[in-house]
């Protein structure tokens, strides 16, 4: 599935990325609901970028995806060194809240794909509460094998809903979305990683002025040092690495082209 639209994309370490702001993005992504076809939604991070260097399946679905938002600061400052910028930051756990809010409010139904019963069963108490009118069509946990995977599509394609959310890390939740997007027929699938958890409240945010300097990945990393430093430290040097490599590339072309 290409991009909805090519006049608002721009090329960002070899990714399309949609410059929009959260309030469009969440627009669009209703818009791709009430319309109907079949388009894959992906966030990418400092990380992400480093495992596609890694992974060419992940990289060419992430490349190929229908709508792609920068989720980290570190993408947002890298398409700007390149001359490519963005309007804002769009985080995937804004995304689905904001998406949320407005698929209650339209009567858009939804289906929850991913995390543990328990945390599950917690999500659903909390909609309950915050969301009283969201129409939810389904949910079911994400521990299911490659056996199990096509009877979980047949029940997602059943309920009848117009935007799935999979809470499942990467790159389990962009292999399983592009290898059944089609035969899903949801008009709006996005992998939401772990915000299912932030929902319920088992994991934490940043504060919102460590959000606002990028800061965010500091937090986590405070919070969960020895699963998180090698994905962050190493992660984030490598990714500087990327971007100085294709700022070298520019200048390389600018200088040859005079």
């Amino acid at each position: 599935m290409t991009h909805e639209s090519r006049d608002d994309v721009v090329e960002v370490l070899g990714c399309s990325l949609n410059a929009l702001t959260l309030r469009e993005s969440i627009e669009r992504a209703v818009r791709i609901a009430q319309v109907g076809g079949a388009t894959q939604h992906v966030v990418v991070n400092a990380g992400k970028y480093v495992q596609m260097e890694k992974d060419q399946h992940l990289a060419c679905i992430v490349r190929s995806a229908g709508f792609v938002n920068a989720d980290g600061m570190a993408v947002v400052w890298a398409a700007r060194v390149l001359g490519r910028p963005l309007p804002e930051r769009v985080t995937g756990i804004d995304m689905f809240q904001g998406l949320l809010k407005r698929c209650e409010d339209l009567g858009i139904p939804i289906y929850l794909l991913g995390a543990t019963d328990e945390v599950l069963s917690q999500l659903l108490v909390v909609l309950n509460l915050t969301h009283p009118n969201l129409i939810i069509a389904g949910w079911r946990n994400g521990y299911f094998g490659d056996a199990g995977s096509a009877e979980v599509v047949d029940a997602i394609r059943g309920s009848g809903a117009r935007m799935l959310f999979v809470g499942m890390p990467t790159p389990r939740k962009e292999y399983w979305l592009a290898e059944n997007l089609t035969r899903l027929e949801v008009p709006f699938c996005m992998g939401v990683g772990g915000s299912f958890d932030v929902v319920c409240g088992h994991v934490r945010r940043a504060p919102l002025w460590m959000q606002g300097v990028g800061l965010e990945w500091f937090y986590r990393l405070v919070q969960e040092p020895r699963r998180m430093w090698r994905r962050y430290v190493v992660g984030n040097a490598t990714f500087i690495r990327l971007v100085a490599r294709e700022w070298m590339r520019m200048r390389l072309r600018s200088r040859d082209a005079l």
